[in-house]
């Protein structure tokens, strides 16, 4: 791919494009989408969807979604499995955890590529706490740096396995909040080594994977700046956790962020930040974001094609097969 992509991943307002969508799509040409609730109906309309955006910025953009399993999960019966929440469904599986995640998530990717969907906002490598935020605490995978990296290394390697892109997140952990940054901006007041030795650590093992997500969270302990539009947390998770692939923000729209929407996607961009995940799909917004930040910097273009690169292609799967195996799987509670 030559073309320069548009800094963003974009959503759209409803199930189907309308011609000025269409049209701001090809103007602005996207690096991806990102999919809601309010996007999907049924199968035929996901596909047709998914194939109207691609087609209006004439390649084979990946489309997102957040299908982690449990409470974050676009897609429900009949369109795709229900699951437990992740943390409930490790500690249900004990030591056997990392054979059943794995196949969780190849059951997902296989029913998240059948509807023309390629990538997932998953692994989610936080890791949990007694005073995580309800929010996110059962979405986790677990308590200690091991067990997130174990479970983590399944859920990429099935996503990879099942011809989806995985996004890691949220680099450089999420896992001490308090609050919920959908609705207001997070401190964390652990002290820097704390955080080196478990938050940060949980994300190292995978540098070589091709995109990461950050945290909307002000880390006390190096500035006063949210992660994502911090220098020297973009810094810091360039060079002290190696993270080499292309790095997303979380959304923008979120109110842990302050400023307008265009000041808050420039503001990413400034810090480190390769891409602006804005997913509302509200025109009067992405206008003027796409406006101010324009198209990918060199180094983010290289990441970008990086990542599209690292699309897999997958094999055929007997979904079926795959969910015989997990419900062979002896259950075994366990601790983390």
């Amino acid at each position: 791919m030559t073309s320069r992509f548009g800094a963003a991943i974009l959503g759209c307002a409803g199930p189907r494009l309308s011609g000025a969508e269409r049209r701001f799509f090809g103007d602005v040409n996207p690096f991806g989408f990102i999919l809601f609730n309010r996007n999907l109906e049924d199968g035929d309309q996901i596909r047709a969807l998914c194939a109207d955006l691609r087609a209006a910025v004439g390649w084979q953009a990946p489309v997102f979604i957040d299908q982690e399993g449990g409470r974050v999960q676009r897609l429900r019966p009949p369109l795709a499995r229900d699951w437990p929440a992740p943390l409930d469904h490790v500690a249900q599986y004990g030591n056997h955890a990392g054979r059943a995640m794995y196949l969780r998530y190849r059951i997902i990717a296989a029913e998240l590529l059948a509807l023309g969907i390629d990538g997932n906002c998953a692994p989610m490598l936080d890791v949990a706490r007694p005073e995580t935020h309800a929010f996110l605490r059962n979405r986790c995978y677990g308590e200690t740096v091991a067990r997130v990296v174990e479970i983590g290394r399944a859920v990429a390697q099935a996503h990879l396995d099942g011809g989806v892109l995985p996004v890691v997140k949220h680099i450089p952990g999420h896992g001490l909040a308090q609050l919920d940054s959908h609705l207001a901006l997070p401190r964390i007041t652990a002290a820097a080594d704390t955080l080196h030795a478990v938050d940060f650590a949980a994300f190292t093992p995978f540098s070589d994977l091709p995109l990461g997500m950050t945290a909307h969270l002000v880390y006390d302990a190096f500035d006063g700046q949210p992660a994502t539009t911090s220098a020297r947390m973009m810094r810091m998770i360039r060079e002290d956790l190696g993270f080499a692939g292309m790095i997303m923000t979380d959304d923008i729209s979120m109110q842990a962020l302050s400023g307008t929407i265009p000041e808050r996607g420039a503001a990413s961009l400034a810090a480190g930040c390769d891409i602006v995940l804005h997913c509302n799909g509200d025109m009067s917004e992405m206008l003027p974001l796409m406006r101010r930040i324009g198209h990918l910097s060199d180094a983010a273009q290289t990441r970008a094609e990086a990542a599209l690169a690292a699309r897999p292609q997958a094999p055929e799967v007997d979904i079926a097969a795959l969910a015989a195996q997990l419900e062979a799987l002896p259950e075994e509670r366990a601790d983390d």
